[in-house]
């Protein structure tokens, strides 16, 4: 049977926050806050059971937005005085915070969520962190100077955290890096290396994932840009292919990603984007089984795992959980159509 799993984040129930944003604002504040977010997490991993999945994440409830629920922990980061600036290469403006001073952790991240991931299934269990090269493209330095010398930095404290994670029970951790599709010549040159020194001393599961984007305005009309074919995975998929990472997962359903690119995995587990996020429409569970039929063209059985394209946040409670549905029932139906052979 395929391995199903999700991307990393869902949408944040209506009584926890603003819905359908990118960066939602809290309903509640303190304690209250607290368990509100743990209570979400407990919905989403009945719902990611419920559907299905054998892999599960805690769908990012605790977190704002993905880079800045790390870095709330993170000594050196100045959030109240953050600054519009251009990310992923000025594909849009958002407000972020600065880095003023050199970098520490504060203590645990995701202690609370991770644990409580854990104790609340018996699945394997995903958790997910922003990569080093994709955090740096979310702040504005004031301090190093330097891309790569942030990266490392921010790749050191990534992998406290990481560490801790593995203790707590977590199966796989993934290092979000969507920045690796915008900034080629980086992540060849230094930014898998500094993926890899997050990752340091992990016995766990380690997984990239590499995505187009959230299924945001801004990310959909720079897809119109990018012509009939893909390609930005081939100057990077040759470096994670010699690189430490144990998985990598990438958009494949509704893309013009050519699919041979997946080949350049070879020796990888693959997470095969079979959900897209950019989109309202529910996938049936034969689309969801022919796009996994043609990723198995390049990626062999025992390494293909059944995903979404990216993270479902900003899309709509109800839609998620049919998409959920559709991913795990689509992954039975190509397993089904396998054994008939």
């Amino acid at each position: 049977m395929f391995d199903t799993a999700i991307a990393g984040s869902l949408p944040k129930p209506a009584w926890l926050a603003e819905t359908q944003k990118l960066w939602p604002q809290w309903k509640a504040q303190g304690a209250e806050l607290a368990q509100a977010k743990l209570d979400a997490t407990l919905l989403w991993i009945k719902a990611q059971e419920d559907a299905g999945l054998s892999v599960i994440g805690d769908g990012e409830q605790s977190r704002q937005h993905f880079v800045h629920g790390f870095l709330e922990q993170v000594e050196g980061i100045d959030f109240e005085h953050q600054v519009e600036m251009g990310i992923r290469n000025d594909r849009y403006k958002a407000m972020v915070p600065q880095v003023v001073a050199p970098l520490k952790l504060k203590g645990r991240v995701h202690e609370a969520e991770g644990r409580f991931l854990r104790a609340h299934t018996t699945r394997k269990i995903k958790f997910t962190l922003p990569g080093p090269l994709t955090i740096v493209d979310t702040v504005a330095d004031r301090c190093y100077g330097d891309r790569r010398k942030l990266a490392f930095a921010f790749a050191e404290l990534l992998n406290q955290e990481a560490l801790a994670l593995q203790a707590d029970g977590v199966d796989v951790i993934q290092f979000d890096e969507p920045a690796f599709n915008v900034y080629m010549a980086d992540a060849a040159d230094w930014g898998v290396a500094a993926l890899e020194r997050a990752a340091q001393g992990l016995t766990c599961t380690t997984a990239v994932h590499i995505c187009y984007g959230y299924g945001i305005q801004a990310n959909n009309d720079w897809k119109q840009t990018l012509g009939q074919e893909w390609r930005q995975y081939e100057q990077v998929f040759p470096a994670l292919a010699k690189s430490s990472i144990d998985q990598v997962s990438l958009e494949c359903i509704h893309s013009h990603v050519p699919p041979e690119l997946m080949a350049l995995l070879n020796g990888k587990d693959v997470m095969v984007g079979v959900i897209d996020v950019a989109s309202e429409q529910v996938e049936t569970p034969e689309e969801v089984a022919d796009t996994i039929g043609r990723a198995l063209q390049f990626v062999p059985r025992e390494h293909l795992i059944a995903c979404t394209n990216c993270g479902l946040a900003p899309m709509s409670r109800t839609v998620a959980e049919a998409k959920l549905a559709a991913l795990a029932q689509g992954a039975a139906l190509a397993e089904k159509r396998l054994a008939g052979r």
